[in-house]
């Protein structure tokens, strides 16, 4: 039972949630939650929200055609983060100058599959 969850536009450097996501990929989704809550990153909670709601989207799914689904039978399959657009701001610099400031986002995708598949 394949599932997955997209946060778009999250207010966070790709590559610094790249940091966090690296850590679950391929894990169990229990071990990922644990993972998840002990990371000091400030990108954990974000991933974490994203990965309760694929693990949500998979048994919604699967009540939806008439199966059970257990949490501990899934896992992290695939977790990737794309670049999202990036809010362009402008801070006052010597001279008379303006210096860019770019605000970046990310896309985080988790897809969570049962073991078996």
């Amino acid at each position: 039972m394949e599932a997955r969850a997209i946060a778009r536009f999250v207010r966070m450097s790709p590559r610094k949630v790249r940091l966090v996501v690296d850590q679950i990929r391929g894990k169990s989704v229990n071990e990922a939650y644990a993972i998840l809550q002990f990371s000091p990153k400030s990108a954990s909670e974000p991933v974490s929200k994203t990965l309760r709601s694929a693990v949500a989207n998979a048994q919604y799914k699967a009540q939806d055609q008439g199966e059970v689904v257990d949490v501990d039978d899934l896992v992290v399959r695939e977790v990737f983060v794309n670049e999202g657009p990036t809010l362009r701001r402008f801070r006052a610099a010597a001279m008379g100058r303006a210096a860019p400031i770019r605000k970046r986002t990310s896309h985080i995708t988790v897809v969570v599959d049962s073991k078996e598949a």
